[in-house]
């Protein structure tokens, strides 16, 4: 039997009170560095989640000084632009304005949208927005009056639509309106737009019999920019008729009353 003198010399580096019997078993089957492998995934994930909350809250600090770093350079330029506060919380009292009057509009919009009194989009001719909206009256047991309106629109945004509330009104009292719509710039150029009116005066003076109008009681109106265009209109008709052999499509003496 061995003693303890010769473990000594057998193994002089061992040391005997941190070393394991002779006898001793692994405690598991698993390989040491399976062990170790889940033991450093178990420190990983701990360490990670305090990382990944600091990085959401820098993230969140980081857009929220952006935020106010933009938004006081915008403020500032419009300040150098002359824009200043009393300029904002007036544009943000048309804002509010604009709010109270959305319940009407949204009721002509629905009213335009659905409603089988109106005639959208009549063709009337060959060129981009050559269209036109008429709005009808109830009764037509017999021919009723009709006006054709122009909108305005700084020759930019003029559309057709802008008519529907004039166009609904002047309905209810039995007279017929046709809404014209013409090419705005840069689509077209004023003498684009006068043509397109000219072409929709022709058709509406022409056919709106078939709708139930009265050809003899014919008024052009126009608003703003469409009030330029419609005479503008009137105007070339006017050369056109005093030409010798131009041949016209409509007339001015067709119309009762601008």
């Amino acid at each position: 039997m061995s003693t303890l003198t010769d473990r000594r010399r057998m193994s002089p580096d061992l040391d005997l009170d941190t070393a394991e019997p002779l006898n001793s078993q692994p405690e598991t089957d698993t390989p040491p560095i399976n062990r170790n492998r889940r033991v450093a995934g178990k420190t990983n994930g701990l360490r990670h989640r305090p990382s990944r909350q600091r990085s959401l809250t820098r993230d969140i600090g980081h857009v929220a000084a952006e935020t106010y770093l933009v938004t006081r350079l915008a403020f500032t330029l419009l300040q150098y632009l002359g824009i200043g506060y009393r300029w904002i919380t007036q544009l943000l009292a048309l804002g509010c304005y604009a709010m109270l009057l959305m319940p009407g509009f949204l009721q002509v919009a629905y009213y335009y949208y659905f409603t089988r009194k109106v005639k959208r989009s009549i063709v009337y001719g060959d060129q981009p927005r050559n269209r036109l909206d008429l709005y009808l009256p109830a009764d037509i047991d017999k021919p009723k009056p009709v006006l054709i309106f122009v909108t305005g629109g700084a020759w930019i945004i003029g559309y057709k639509a802008w008519g529907s509330l004039l166009g609904l009104q002047l309905a209810e009292r039995d007279i017929i309106v046709a809404c014209i719509d013409y090419r705005n710039f840069p689509q077209g150029t004023i003498s684009d737009m006068v043509n397109d009116a000219s072409q929709g005066i022709s058709f509406v003076i022409n056919n709106i019999a078939n709708y139930g109008g009265d050809p003899n009681r014919i008024y052009l109106m126009g608003q703003s920019a469409g009030a330029h265009i419609s005479s503008c209109a009137l105007l070339d008709q006017a050369i056109k008729e005093a030409g010798k052999g131009t041949k016209v499509s409509w007339s001015i003496s067709q119309l009762k009353a601008y």
